[in-house]
C-alpha cells in the first residue's frame, strides 16, 4: 500500500529592506511558520527579489526536493511573476508558487502596532500554507493568434497606433464613424510656438497611414458586433453608403483591439459665465476656429476663465460633477495666448484662474506669458467670476486673491473665452458594453493599473489609448497610443498565446444547468454544450477572466476556479482563524 505523499513547502519571509521588518517581526513569523505541517524550510531574507535570494531559493528547491514555494513580501503586482520564474527555473510548475502581500496588508497598514502587524502577517502566511497544501500544477491556456489588430477611433491616437502597428508588419483595421479621420485635433489652430496647426499635424499622420498598404481605413463606419477572445476576435463593421438607407457589412478577424474613441469637450450650461446669453462669450475650442477665420480684428481685450467644466464640486443641481482636472487646459490657453500676442501686440489678455497647472516643461509657457504682459488674476472656488453685458461691452467681476486690497475688480472686455475641460464620450455606451470595458468613477475608460498596466483592460487583448481613457494633452495621447500599439502588437505577432490558467471550470457531473452562471457572466465565457447526451454548462477558458462571479451563484457548487478551489478557500479560512 502506497503511503500518501505530503507536499514539501518552502517559505520565505522578506524584510524588504526595512519596509516590512521595521513593523513586522519577520524572524518570529519565519520561526512559527517553520513549525507548520509540511513546511520543510522557513527563512527570513533581506530582499527576496535580489539575485542572491533567487539563487538561494533555487538551490533550496533542488536540495530539499520542495514542490511548493511561498514568498511573503510586497504586492504581487510587483514580483509575483518574478518568483513564478524562480520556481520554474528550479524545475517546478510555476503555478505551485503562492505570493503573500505582508507589506501593504500588514506592515504598512499597521505601522503603529508591531505586535498586531506581526500577528496578522503570521496568519496571512499560515493561510498561504493551507492553500499550498492543496495546490495542483496548472498549465497555461494555449490559444492561436492572427497578425491583425482593430483600432476603434480614427483621431490622433488611433492614427499613431495604426502607423506603429503597420511598421511592425501587422495588418490594421482602423474604424472611424465620422466621414473623415482626425478627430478633434484638426479643429485646433497653432498648437505651440514651434509646431504647426492641428490640421497640419493630422495631415502628416494621414499621409503616413496612406503610405502603408497594410492599413485599411473604414470611415462612416461602426463596430456592430464582436465575438471571440484574445488572439481570435471576430468583428463585424457596418459602413454607411451614399444614402442613409444603404450600408455594407464587413467581417474581420483580429488578435487584439485598441479603443481610442476620444472625448467630448465640456458644453457650458446656458447662463454659465454668460454662455448662450451673450454673443461674445465663447469656448476655447470656438476661439481656435475664430483665429483661423481671422475675425478678431475688432477685439482688443480678452478674458479667459479657467476650469469651466473641470474641478467641479457637488451641488444640489449637479450631483455627479467633473471633479477631475482636465490637464491640457492651462497649457492650451498659454499656447493660444502666446500665439495671439505674436500676431497682435495691441491685445490685452486677462487669465482668471483658480490655479495654473502648466506642469513639466510647459512651465516655461507660463513664464513667457507673464513676461509678455498677460495679467493673471486668481479667484477662489467660493467666489467665481460673474459676466454681464452693458452697452455692448462684457463686464467681468471677480475678487483677485493676489491683490492685497479686498475689493472686487471689474474688467471691461470685448471677448470672454471659457477654458472648458474634457468629458467622457457620452454616446458610446453600447460600444463599451460590447467590448466589456469598465469605466472609472470619472466615467472615462478604466485601465487595470495606472502604473503597472496603464493601457490594459480587464479583457485580455483589449487596450485603451488617448483621451478615451483620461484627460491628457497631445504628447501624452501619442505616448499612450504608442504603448497600446506595443501591447497589441505583442499579441498579434505571436502564433500561439499562453494565457493564465486561473479560470472557471465546470464539473459536469454536478451541473444542473439552471443557467444562473450564464446570466451572471458579463464576459460571455459560459456556453451550453452536450456532455454524454446531456446539456451542461461549459467554460470557454480563453474568454474567462477568472472573476469568480459564476462560482458565487452556482447552487450546486459545480463551478470552481482553477487554482482557487472551494477546498482551498476553506483551508485558508481555517488556517487564518487559528489562534496559536
Amino acid at each position: 500500500m502506497n503511503e500518501e505523499k505530503h507536499p514539501r513547502i518552502g517559505v520565505y519571509i522578506c524584510h524588504c529592506g526595512g519596509n516590512i521588518s521595521d513593523y513586522v517581526d519577520v524572524k518570529k513569523v519565519a520561526d512559527e511558520i517553520g513549525k507548520e505541517r509540511d513546511v520543510v524550510i522557513a527563512k527570513d531574507v533581506m530582499f527576496a527579489c535580489s539575485d542572491s535570494s533567487q539563487s538561494e531559493m533555487i538551490q533550496d528547491v533542488k536540495k530539499n526536493k520542495l514542490d511548493r514555494v511561498i514568498v511573503a513580501s510586497c504586492s504581487p503586482r510587483l514580483h509575483e511573476v518574478t518568483f513564478r520564474n524562480v520556481t520554474q527555473r528550479a524545475g517546478l510548475n510555476p503555478y505551485t508558487y503562492y505570493h503573500v502581500n505582508i507589506r501593504e496588508q500588514s506592515s504598512w497598514a499597521h505601522t503603529d502596532d508591531r505586535e498586531g502587524a506581526t500577528r496578522k502577517a503570521l496568519r496571512q502566511v499560515r493561510s498561504a500554507v493551507g492553500y499550498s497544501r492543496l495546490s495542483e500544477p496548472l498549465e497555461g491556456i494555449r490559444a492561436s493568434s492572427t497578425p491583425s489588430v482593430m483600432i476603434v477611433g480614427g483621431g490622433i491616437a488611433g492614427l499613431r497606433a495604426a502607423i506603429d502597428l503597420a511598421n511592425a508588419g501587422i495588418s490594421v483595421h482602423l474604424i472611424e464613424r465620422e466621414p473623415s479621420v482626425g478627430g478633434r485635433v484638426p479643429q485646433l489652430s497653432k498648437l505651440s510656438l514651434s509646431a504647426g496647426t492641428g490640421l497640419e499635424i493630422i495631415n502628416k499622420l494621414v499621409h503616413e497611414v496612406q503610405l502603408r498598404e497594410n492599413v485599411a481605413v473604414y470611415t462612416n463606419s461602426e463596430l456592430v458586433s464582436l465575438q471571440g477572445y484574445v488572439g481570435n476576435f471576430e468583428a463585424t463593421i457596418s459602413t454607411k453608403g451614399n444614402t442613409d438607407s444603404s450600408s455594407e457589412s464587413v467581417r474581420i478577424k483580429v488578435a487584439s483591439i485598441i479603443v481610442a474613441t476620444g472625448f467630448d469637450p465640456y458644453e457650458p450650461k446656458i447662463g454659465e459665465f454668460g454662455y448662450g446669453l451673450y454673443r461674445n462669450v465663447i469656448t476655447l475650442q470656438q476661439l481656435h476656429k475664430t483665429i483661423e477665420d481671422g475675425t478678431l480684428e475688432n477685439v482688443h481685450n480678452i478674458a479667459f476663465i479657467y476650469c469651466v467644466g473641470s474641478r467641479q464640486t457637488p451641488t444640489s443641481e449637479n450631483q455627479d460633477p467633473n471633479t477631475y482636472c482636465s490637464r491640457y487646459c492651462c497649457n492650451a490657453t498659454m499656447n493660444v495666448s502666446l500665439s495671439l500676442l505674436q500676431k497682435r501686440k495691441d491685445l490685452h489678455l486677462y487669465h482668471l484662474h483658480r490655479d495654473i497647472r502648466t506642469y513639466g516643461l510647459n512651465e516655461t509657457l507660463y513664464e513667457k506669458a507673464s513676461r509678455d504682459g498677460v495679467v493673471f488674476l486668481k479667484y477662489s472656488d467660493e467666489t467665481p467670476p460673474t459676466v454681464t453685458e452693458k452697452n455692448g461691452k462684457l463686464h467681468v467681476k471677480l475678487k483677485d486673491l493676489l491683490t492685497p486690497i479686498d475689493e472686487e475688480l471689474e474688467l471691461s472686455v470685448d471677448l470672454v473665452v471659457l477654458v472648458t475641460g474634457m468629458t467622457p464620450r457620452k454616446d458610446n455606451d453600447h460600444l463599451y458594453g460590447m467590448l466589456k470595458i469598465s469605466k472609472g468613477k470619472d466615467h472615462f475608460l478604466l485601465e487595470i493599473h495606472p502604473k503597472l498596466k496603464p493601457v490594459e483592460t480587464a479583457i485580455a487583448g483589449v487596450y485603451i489609448a488617448g483621451t478615451a481613457q483620461a484627460p491628457r494633452d497631445i504628447k501624452e495621447t501619442l505616448a499612450s497610443a504608442e504603448a497600446a500599439a506595443a501591447k497589441a502588437a505583442n499579441i498579434a505577432l505571436k502564433k500561439e498565446l499562453v494565457l493564465e490558467p486561473y479560470v472557471a471550470q465546470v464539473n459536469s457531473g454536478t451541473c444542473s444547468l439552471n443557467k444562473e452562471c450564464i446570466q451572471e457572466c458579463k464576459y460571455d465565457a459560459i456556453e451550453i454544450r452536450e456532455d454524454a447526451g446531456l446539456r451542461k454548462a461549459w467554460v470557454n477558458a480563453a474568454r474567462c477572466t477568472g472573476c469568480g462571479a459564476c462560482v458565487a451563484v452556482c447552487p450546486t457548487g459545480a463551478i470552481e476556479l482553477k487554482g482557487l478551489a472551494n477546498e482551498q478557500i476553506k483551508a485558508m479560512i481555517q488556517a487564518m482563524g487559528r489562534r496559536n
